[in-house]
């Protein structure tokens, strides 16, 4: 009976010491929670649209602190950790029993300390809650909040913070880190080698430094490898072949790519931090090293900028604003994509899509390349030869400015302006002026940005496409009309891919366009395959004069160099649309043989004052269309010239649609064989023309 009173009081004691002790702990939890929210400071990522890292900010205390998890390392990493630092992390609350009791008597027989017994909750707890002094005080608060970090989160948010937190000497925490800053690339998949050198460093970050003390580097990392072994988490065969692999020699820098719009993107969200950009890591790095490459070249004040994007999405996919952000002679701080300057001769595609578009010219049609007087404004070519007669296409091919602007003279400089703004791009014009004749030889402002979102309007024949700022889901399909009828686009792309490439250029599938702006302050050169476009431009950000620059001579060979060397394939340009034809200059109707206005008195009247005349299909023309999945004709783009708005097309008699304004429209075959087409306008007055059509 005794006996059984003497047990009953003392479990009753048990108990009461237990309840009393849960309910201190539970006290001081509450009192003196563990400082976890500053664990939560780690750098700033900019990320590309695959989650790779493009570049890290340090901490505002200078560290580079990745934030790093379990499923961003290795798993054998992860099992030597475990192996070498804590083999019962699993099982214990925060503190080893065992692990405490070996050390204190290794301490006791040996006079100093054998080996630790923290574990790795203990070790977390001292790297967010740092004390310099070595202490049993300092060892009690760790082992005490090390059961506090048990009780709050989980055994893998506690493995996280240790991944993240761990130091490897210098600035460098966490095993992201050190991985990208030792062995040049992320932690998911590393040698054994690679991943027992992890483990190792953070006992002794400093004294186990790879590039400066390689052989307690290597005597660590054998440690790691035989501890692993031990505990049958590797193979003998594995730790042979490990220990024979050579250090990293030296410390790498952390990837630092699109500097111009990772600072950006942290200035729109300072908070955040991680920053998903639409830019493509591996063609932004190619970019990179074809702008570095091309600025060896240049004179030591001139800059390089690169733009390319997906035409399709809108999205853009790298983006380089200066050769090197830090290089100060070439102000490489300023980002060039987004400068206004002038765009020289690359506005020119958009004044033939429109001539086209409108019916006033076909591929040869001829225009005159001879001195002109345009109401006092007198454009000069950029050698100051002139050509005499000569086509659309060579006109076009040739970048000759009085063709492009007896041509912008006959369409209005204000329809120009009007059909760029349908692709969201709004050009800066002169102080006070209106839109002139000067806008087809760059007479206005402009940025690489928006130059490359008015060129994908070219590819993206649907509708335009509105570029992002390279931060995802900001790249938007414009709901408006495409930027030119689908002929019009392509008379422009057949025209500008067979422009050859610069001597030394490979060819590359493109169509592109070069430009000069006045007193060679810009280079320019745009071009575009099936799906992505790119920009280059080259000149000085303070504006000043670079003689003897040209879009020819220095940016086009960067532009093709840089479609070679993105690492993307190509894709073809868009496909002629149905019933497209490069008309011989003998075969076009009278009135598109040659293109007049009535500026420099060459013509004495306007041709929207002429009769009505249909320019395509021509007289006589056999067109053989295509069909859809149901066996329908795919349209026929019909195109006529001057008359007055509106317009009634009419199909063997029949009305095509209903009364419009448009130079322009389709019409859809319903059988093959001979067809008259027929024109009316506002007067009353009609074209006609007989044409036959296959299958």
């Amino acid at each position: 009976m005794p006996t059984w009173r003497a047990l009953t009081v003392g479990s009753a004691m048990t108990v009461s010491v237990t309840v009393m002790a849960l309910f201190a702990l539970d006290t001081a939890d509450r009192l003196y929670p563990p400082p976890i929210g500053q664990a939560r400071l780690v750098s700033t990522e900019i990320l590309d649209r695959n989650g790779e890292l493009l570049r890290a900010f340090a901490t505002s205390d200078g560290l580079w602190r990745l934030k790093t998890t379990t499923e961003d390392v290795d798993p054998a990493l992860i099992r030597m950790l475990l192996a070498y630092e804590d083999r019962r992390f699993e099982r214990h609350v925060g503190v080893d029993p065992l692990a405490l009791g070996r050390a204190a008597w290794q301490l006791l027989t040996n006079g100093r300390i054998v080996s630790g017994a923290s574990t790795l909750s203990m070790q977390v707890a001292r790297l967010i809650e740092p004390r310099r002094e070595r202490s049993l005080t300092a060892k009690v608060i760790q082992i005490a909040r090390a059961l506090q970090l048990e009780r709050r989160l989980s055994k893998q948010q506690i493995l996280d913070l240790y991944l993240t937190h761990a130091p490897y000497g210098g600035n460098l925490e966490g095993v992201r880190a050190a991985s990208l800053a030792w062995f040049g690339k992320e932690p998911k998949r590393l040698t054994t080698a690679q991943a027992a050198l992890l483990v190792a460093l953070p006992q002794l970050p400093e004294r186990r430094r790879p590039d400066r003390f390689p052989d307690q580097a290597l005597q660590a990392r054998a440690r790691v490898l035989d501890r692993a072994a031990e505990a049958k988490v590797l193979e003998q065969s594995e730790v042979a072949l490990a220990a024979g692999a050579e250090l990293p020699r030296q410390r790498r820098q952390l990837p630092a790519f699109a500097a111009h719009l990772a600072e950006a993107a942290r200035r729109k969200a300072p908070l955040a931090e991680a920053h998903q950009t639409t830019i493509l890591r591996p063609v932004q790095a190619r970019l990179e090293q074809v702008a570095v490459e091309a600025v060896r070249e240049l004179d030591p004040k001139v800059s390089l900028a690169l733009l390319m994007a997906d035409a399709t999405t809108g999205e853009i996919v790298a983006e380089v604003g200066a050769a090197s952000y830090f290089d100060a002679s070439r102000s490489g701080w300023i980002d060039m994509t987004r400068a206004q300057r002038s765009p020289g001769s690359t506005l020119k595609p958009f004044i033939y899509g429109l001539a086209f578009e409108q019916g006033l010219v076909a591929q040869e049609t001829i225009v005159e390349d001879r001195p002109a007087d345009f109401f006092g404004y007198r454009p000069k070519n950029f050698d100051m030869h002139y050509q005499g007669d000569v086509s659309i296409r060579q006109a076009l091919q040739l970048s000759l400015n009085v063709p492009a602007v007896r041509l912008l003279d006959g369409i209005g400089p204000s329809r120009l302006m009007v059909r760029m703004r349908r692709a969201e791009v709004r050009p800066v014009l002169p102080p006070n002026e209106a839109p002139g004749l000067a806008i087809a030889l760059g007479g206005v402002g402009i940025t690489l940005k928006d130059l490359v979102q008015l060129y994908a309007g070219l590819v993206n024949r649907d509708q335009p496409v509105q570029l992002g700022d390279g931060i995802r889901e900001q790249a938007a399909l414009l709901d408006e009309q495409p930027l030119f009828e689908p002929m019009a686009a392509w008379n422009i792309a057949d025209i500008l891919g067979a422009v050859l490439p610069p001597a030394g250029s490979p060819p590359a599938g493109i169509a592109y366009k070069t430009g000069t702006s006045y007193g060679y302050r810009d280079a320019w050169s745009v071009g575009y395959d099936g799906k992505y476009v790119l920009g280059v431009w080259i000149g000085r950000p303070d504006n000043a004069a670079v003689p003897g620059i040209s879009g020819y001579a220095t940016a086009a060979p960067v532009l093709f160099e840089a479609f070679a060397k993105s690492g993307l394939a190509g894709t073809p340009l868009p496909r002629a649309p149905g019933g497209a034809a490069r008309l011989a200059q003998s075969d076009l109707p009278v009135s598109l043989r040659r293109f007049s206005t009535g500026t420099n008195g060459l013509v004495a009247t306007s041709t929207r004052e002429r009769p009505p005349q249909i320019v395509y299909p021509p007289e006589g023309a056999q067109i053989e269309l295509g069909k859809d999945a149901s066996g329908a004709f795919l349209p026929l783009i019909v195109k006529m010239q001057a008359g007055r708005a509106p317009f009634r097309w009419l199909a063997n008699g029949k009305p095509m649609e209903t009364s419009t304004r448009r130079r322009t429209g389709e019409w859809q075959p319903e059988g093959t064989g001979q067809s008259t087409l027929t024109v009316i306008d506002a007067d009353g007055r009609a074209a006609s023309v007989n044409i036959f059509i296959r299958s």
